[in-house]
């Protein structure tokens, strides 16, 4: 039986979520061969490891002396903690930090078969290996030292936690408006295929009036201008020269919205916590903004080549 203070399961807690942070850090810098400072926060530390072991601890409690319902107990609490935290954080911030969408057995991306199996494992693992040495390093410490210790890292990780959180919602705008600013080029090459149609003429290629990336869309939308000034030149006509003023405005709203869309850059990410964000989570996906979100990821691997060569 587990009989901690409160005192003690947090430190338990900032325990594992280091543990986790190692592991996981570990191993996504080896998968992708480069230093990968792994999760949500910038510090070393990964919560939700500590939650999982947390609760791994709790719900084994009744079931000590029973490892199949210790494994059992581990699936499925440490199953409901990822699909509850994996749904709230994609409900918040708009991405997900990790996607199990083409693993077999997998719901909604958020969890699947072959986790819900590991997680079972590590409680097996975590109450009659790990936990041992854990559970007496817990007692051996002195009750004021481990006081002062755990009061020191709640206070750095609550300030990193505030500080990774502002980033993440910092990146959730910016999704938001770059998304916005596709919508608007949307809008404006639709004008510009009608305005095309009406004048007599026809699109040769109908899939420019309906681009998907936003490469596709300005090179679309500045192929269509320069078709319509060619029109205006060289046969000029009555429905172009009362279109010819709304012409002058979607060529200014073209030309504002890609110096705008310009500036959601990597610039708008100045600080530590806003560029690691996205370095720390490479496997990062999105469902809605998922050009935006790859767009972001290019960005910053030209800003870390630029940085490495400097």
């Amino acid at each position: 039986m587990y009989s901690y203070s409160m005192i003690q399961w947090l430190f338990i807690f900032y325990l594992y979520s280091f543990l986790g942070w190692c592991f996981e850090s570990a191993y996504v810098s080896i998968k992708s061969r480069k230093l990968t400072n792994r999760g949500f926060m910038r510090g070393p530390f990964l919560p939700l490891y500590g939650s999982g072991a947390v609760l791994m601890l709790v719900v084994s409690i009744p079931f000590q002396h029973n490892l199949v319902l210790v494994y059992i107990a581990g699936c499925v609490g440490a199953t409901a903690l990822e699909y509850v935290t994996g749904v709230t954080m994609e409900a918040l911030f708009k991405v997900r930090y990790w996607d199990y969408s083409k693993n077999r057995f997998n719901f909604q991306g958020q969890i699947c078969l072959g986790s819900t199996i590991a997680w079972g494992g590590f409680t097996l693992a975590l109450t009659q290996v790990i936990h041992v040495p854990v559970d007496k390093l817990v007692y051996l410490i002195p009750a004021q030292v481990l006081t002062a210790v755990t009061l020191v890292l709640t206070v750095g990780i609550a300030s990193d936690f505030a500080l990774s959180f502002k980033a993440a919602i910092d990146l959730r705008d910016l999704l938001v408006k770059m998304d916005k600013a596709k919508g608007e080029l949307q809008q404006i090459q639709g004008r510009l295929a009608s305005i095309i149609t009406a004048a007599g003429e026809s699109l040769e290629n109908r899939r420019d009036a309906f681009a998907d990336s936003v490469e596709e869309l300005k090179t679309g939308i500045e192929g269509m201008l320069e078709r319509l000034r060619d029109m205006a030149h060289n046969r000029p006509n009555d429905y172009l020269e009362s279109v010819k003023e709304e012409l002058s405005e979607l060529r200014t709203k073209y030309t504002v919205n890609v110096e705008m869309r310009s500036r959601f850059s990597l610039s708008s990410f100045k600080d530590f916590f806003q560029r690691d964000l996205l370095r720390g989570n490479p496997s990062m996906t999105s469902k809605r903004y998922h050009e935006e979100l790859e767009e972001l990821k290019r960005q910053i691997g030209r800003k870390k080549g630029g940085q490495d060569n400097a």
